[in-house]
């Protein structure tokens, strides 16, 4: 049974004085351990008192120099080069409409005359910002339509982008400059991780169907069912479910 002591109770036995006297030197010694240790705690933070000064400066110092570089640099940074890009843009967009867009995507990429910047200027010039960075994406396209996989490639693989349809997108081109450059295994790598890299309704199976044409047409009849299964089971509503199920029964068969 659990006892408590009252307010103002005094032990009478001699076994009462004895556990209090523990009670109380036990109590002494956790409060003295304590002392010890913020005495302890404060000599070290005395001794070290500039080396943490100093490095709480640093800190401060980083933190503010990288808010003013946003603010005063890399904000009027992007902003202008989402300005220049406008007109090597407007170029792109009809290229990729017109029959004979080879000389648009050449002023895509080289800029227009009257100081319009092309990509290749929007990269090399606002290459840290976001713009300079899809500047890579249309870069690579152009090229790729263009028939310079080599150049297709380098943009392309240099752009970065967590857009979850433009990134499979950007994957898989460089995958077709590879098809075209006749490095069949590298563009199934490409094509993979261009279904994989976000999986959605839109470019996953898009692109697995790619995949799995290629691996047939490279005689890996294993890789190629895997590929086109993942169409016909998990994305049986899209509209390369049935291209994948035809395919599909050749790959079965190779096997």
């Amino acid at each position: 049974m659990a006892t408590y002591k009252k307010r103002g109770y005094k032990p009478k036995t001699k076994v009462e004085k004895e556990v209090d006297l523990e009670d109380g030197s036990t109590t002494a010694e956790v409060f003295n351990t304590l002392d010890q240790g913020a005495s302890r705690t404060e000599a070290w933070v005395e001794k070290n008192q500039k080396a943490i000064l100093g490095f709480v400066g640093i800190v401060v110092v980083c933190v503010l120099g990288y808010l003013a570089y946003t603010q005063f640099i890399q904000k009027p940074k992007e902003i202008e080069a989402s300005n220049e890009i406008f007109q090597a843009k407007k170029y792109y967009e009809q290229a990729l409409t017109a029959d004979a867009s080879d000389s648009l995507y050449i002023r895509s990429l080289n800029g227009g005359g009257e100081g319009k910047l092309g990509m290749l200027d929007i990269i090399s010039e606002y290459g840290g910002t976001e713009t300079g960075n899809l500047a890579k994406y249309y870069a690579g396209v152009s090229y790729l339509n263009m028939k310079d996989y080599s150049n297709a490639i380098k943009y392309l693989d240099d752009f970065s982008t967590d857009d979850v349809i433009l990134g499979p997108v950007a994957k898989a081109a460089i995958g077709d400059a590879f098809v075209q450059l006749n490095q069949k295994e590298d563009a199934l790598k490409y094509y993979v991780e261009a279904a994989t890299l976000s999986e959605n309704e839109f470019t996953t199976p898009k692109f697995l169907l790619k995949a799995g044409v290629l691996a047939l047409d490279l005689g890996d009849g294993n890789k190629a069912a895997g590929y086109l299964k993942n169409i016909t089971e998990n994305y049986p509503k899209s509209s390369e479910a049935a291209k994948a199920a035809a395919y599909l029964g050749r790959a079965e068969a190779m096997n």
